[in-house]
């Protein structure tokens, strides 16, 4: 089985599995509400905490001043009675307040040691919370204690829901609120996103190699959905490519394998040497044919399928060109082969891939030695920052129509279909992919020779340099 079959299998047998526990654009928002509000809440609580604890004993200063007046005047008022007398006057005091006033006995508080040091020494000490004052009034083992100064802490006082919760209440409903929609705004977008990605990804994985991402609304997912869809583009450019292979490799496979047979049948069926030594080398020929076809078709294949290592270096061009064309001389037979690199500046040297360059111009000149009547001419200059490497031929030509399509592979012109030219149509799509490589083009048209020009051109400079 081929590797396109093996493929093709595969995809066809693969079943996208459920989505468990799939989300719903409620659910989805409901959980990063939850996440982003419960969040929120810790760390107000935590600053809060914090700040609490910060301005506690500037709080604390602050009500020990503001109380320490009324404090003297409640202890003066009871000391101009007889202690007897002390209960009913501080209950007929807190009826007055809207805090509550007690006298109780020192050995029935437990404060921290600090505030019984305050207390013991004559100050005014104040309770964890810093809502309840205590007073050793003089020398007495009798305290004072004023408050809870907060209504909330007060159930005497308290009516209802204490202002102070309402006001917090409503406050966190506002901020609730507000942030569910901004949430909403959020999530939604992104959630048609992710719908649209998930539909996306299902189609591919059930083979639908045309199904592509549509613009994404959030532009944290713009550059995924710009990954997919060129993963879907090569994998559906790599999948034509292995069908187009495949069928074409068949076709060529098949005339000199007819001939291959043929010839095995002639060459049993006669005794006659001289045409046994044709059918011989008829069937050399057929088997170098085959060679040729499958070397040429792995070349592509592996061009086409994965961008090659690049191995960059500055070479002085002249020469090199000079030993490309002189390596297919013998090609050439009878024709006039000539180079001509007077155009080029002395010593210019070019960057390029030692390895993959010279396919590009043994096709170039092999494509030419097919077509040419009798002279090919290569020349090469300089355009700009590109170098340019024309490859002229004086054969019939290629119509300003089919110049483009020369380049695809398998592509042959109708004329160029006879045993005389064969080719596999295979040369001129591997220049352009070697050329593209190189970050250049590969191009045909009319050649001042009346035959056809083929340019190769890429930059002078690129960009990584191995040398």
């Amino acid at each position: 089985m081929t590797g396109n079959s093996k493929l093709l299998a595969i995809l066809g047998t693969y079943k996208p599995a459920p989505w468990r526990g799939r989300y719903s654009l409620s659910r989805l928002f409901f959980n990063f509400y939850l996440l982003v509000m419960g969040s929120f809440v810790v760390i107000a609580i935590f600053a809060d905490f914090v700040i609490s604890t910060a301005v506690k004993g500037i709080t604390d200063d602050y009500t020990s001043r503001f109380m320490r007046g009324t404090v003297v005047l409640i202890e003066e008022e009871l000391f101009r009675k007889p202690r007897s007398e002390w209960t009913k006057t501080i209950e007929a005091l807190d009826r007055k307040f809207a805090y509550r006033l007690q006298i109780v006995d020192r050995w029935t508080l437990k404060l921290p040691a600090k505030e019984a040091e305050k207390l013991d020494g004559g100050e005014l000490a104040i309770d964890a919370q810093g809502d309840i004052i205590y007073h050793r009034l003089k020398q007495t083992p009798q305290i004072l204690v004023v408050g809870p100064l907060s209504p909330d802490r007060n159930p005497e006082y308290r009516r209802g829901m204490p202002l102070e919760l309402r006001i917090s209440l409503l406050t966190w409903s506002l901020i609730g609120v507000c942030l569910a929609i901004v949430v909403w705004l959020w999530v939604h977008p992104v959630w048609r996103d992710l719908e649209a990605m998930r539909q996306t990804a299902r189609s591919l994985g059930e083979g639908l190699f045309e199904a592509r991402a549509p613009s994404m609304r959030s532009s944290a997912f713009g550059p995924l959905a710009e990954t997919l869809n060129g993963m879907a583009e090569r994998i559906q450019r790599l999948i034509a490519t292995q069908k187009e292979l495949s069928s074409a490799i068949s076709h060529e496979l098949r005339t000199p394998i007819a001939r291959l047979r043929f010839a095995l049948e002639m060459l049993v069926a006669t005794d006659d040497a001289a045409e046994r030594e044709r059918l011989w080398r008829a069937m050399e020929a057929d088997l170098d044919e085959l060679d040729g076809l499958i070397d040429s078709s792995l070349t592509y294949a592996r061009l086409e399928r994965e961008q090659p290592e690049m191995h960059l270096a500055a070479i002085e061009f002249a020469p090199w060109l000079e030993e490309q064309v002189e390596a297919v001389r013998l090609l050439a037979r009878q024709l006039d082969l000539q180079v001509d690199s007077s155009p080029l500046p002395p010593l210019l040297r070019v960057e390029l891939d030692r390895k993959s360059l010279p396919y590009a111009i043994t096709n170039l000149l092999r494509n030419a030695i097919k077509y040419a009547s009798r002279c090919i001419r290569v020349s090469a200059e300089v355009v700009g920052e590109q170098i340019q490497v024309h490859v002229d031929d004086d054969g019939i030509g290629i119509p300003p129509d089919e110049r483009e399509r020369v380049f695809s592979a398998f592509t042959r012109l109708d004329r160029s279909r006879d045993r005389a030219t064969g080719g596999y149509g295979l040369g001129l799509a591997i220049a352009r992919l070697v050329l593209e490589l190189h970050g250049g083009t590969a191009s045909a048209a009319a050649s001042p020779l009346g035959g056809a020009r083929f340019t190769l051109s890429w930059p002078l400079s690129q960009n990584v340099t191995e040398s």
